[in-house]
């Protein structure tokens, strides 16, 4: 056990300092090729958002890159060299069949589909100029779900829930719409969070900790290991992108880690957990819902600017205020969670 949290920390350390030594070329590459974001939504559409966001149209994008880059060349590099020499690269190794294959290959996935959709708003291609839409995103991320819902259902025979302090509960084929909808939740919350300088990352860091203690302590130390190198990451790029940020996420980063988090939560079977360890996430989604049938129903807006962090720079809190105010939140209720989670597992 204790092997296995040195082996987690160091893995933490070395992802932190990887992504660091990547992002000034990662950077240049984004300056190089004029990659920024594109301020497309006007006074008239948006005032609160235009107002607080208009002079950072031309900061690149795509950052993202940084962090899956990051973990996924550890884990090649890892696997190589353990191929190649054997014996005490097996220690450093997190690629595994049972536990990482699926969050790996999730993260690959869709953050090239992100990474496609960035290009369509840079480009201004898509609806409006802007990339996919709200729409189409929840489609691709829900047509995204269903494929991991299949295998999950269909391969790997999965139809459990874990419910705190209930124990697991068979629910059968109400399986698929359950993983799809947490599939879609986590993958809307993370781009919808990915609003203010280092906001997302933030919030971000805090869920996958937790994640990383949940793994770790139900024995599952390789998906722990790739936790450490997502949370190293997201750290070194929380270096560059807190206020006034160099560059923003992008849907590369912020489709990706959202989705990859939700499979890691039913990876792990602790999804009803999450409400705690994403409990910022899950509230800038819930404040967008609101607002769109309020408008669709009532005609009029609950929030002065949705998601609800622009709500509060519409009521005069600065930027960076708002987010580390958001920061302190997620570190609460992750903590919550947690003791709801070894309260639950040791009762």
């Amino acid at each position: 056990m204790i092997f296995e949290a040195v082996r987690v920390l160091i893995i933490f350390a070395l992802a932190f300092v990887v992504a660091l030594i990547i992002t000034p070329f990662v950077f240049r590459f984004l300056q190089k090729f004029n990659l920024h974001k594109v301020n497309i939504r006007s006074a008239e559409t948006a005032p609160v958002f235009y107002q607080f966001h208009k002079d950072k149209s031309g900061t690149p994008t795509m950052g993202g890159i940084i962090i899956w880059a990051t973990v996924l060349g550890l884990a090649f590099c890892f696997f190589v060299l353990r191929l190649i020499f054997d014996g005490f690269a097996n220690y450093f190794d997190f690629v595994s069949r049972p536990e990482t294959y699926l969050p790996l290959a999730t993260l690959l996935f869709t953050a090239i589909v992100g990474l496609i959709d960035d290009m369509f708003g840079i480009l201004g291609k898509g609806p409006h100029g802007g990339g996919l839409t709200v729409k189409r995103k929840l489609l691709l991320y829900t047509a995204v779900a269903a494929v991991g819902a299949w295998w999950f259902f269909f391969k790997l025979g999965w139809d459990v829930l874990y419910v705190p302090f209930l124990g697991n509960i068979v629910i059968g084929a109400w399986y698929i719409p359950f993983f799809i909808f947490i599939i879609v939740a986590t993958a809307f919350s993370a781009n919808e969070t990915d609003g203010l300088d280092g906001l997302a990352a933030g919030t971000l860091f805090f869920a996958f900790g937790a994640m990383a203690v949940v793994a770790f302590v139900l024995g599952r130390f390789d998906l722990a290991a790739m936790n450490a190198a997502i949370l190293g990451a997201l750290l070194a790029f929380l270096w560059f992108n807190i206020h006034p940020a160099r560059f923003f996420m992008g849907d590369t980063g912020s489709m990706s880690l959202g989705i990859t988090l939700g499979v890691m939560a039913m990876l792990t079977n602790t999804a009803l957990f999450l409400p705690f360890f994403g409990l910022i996430l899950v509230g800038e989604s819930l404040s967008v819902i609101i607002q769109v049938l309020s408008k669709k129903f009532r005609g009029k807006k609950v929030f002065l600017s949705a998601p609800i962090h622009h709500h509060f720079q519409g009521l005069g809190w600065p930027e960076s205020q708002i987010t580390m105010r958001f920061w302190i939140i997620s570190a609460v209720a992750t903590t919550l969670g947690l003791v709801l989670f070894f309260l639950a597992r040791f009762a």
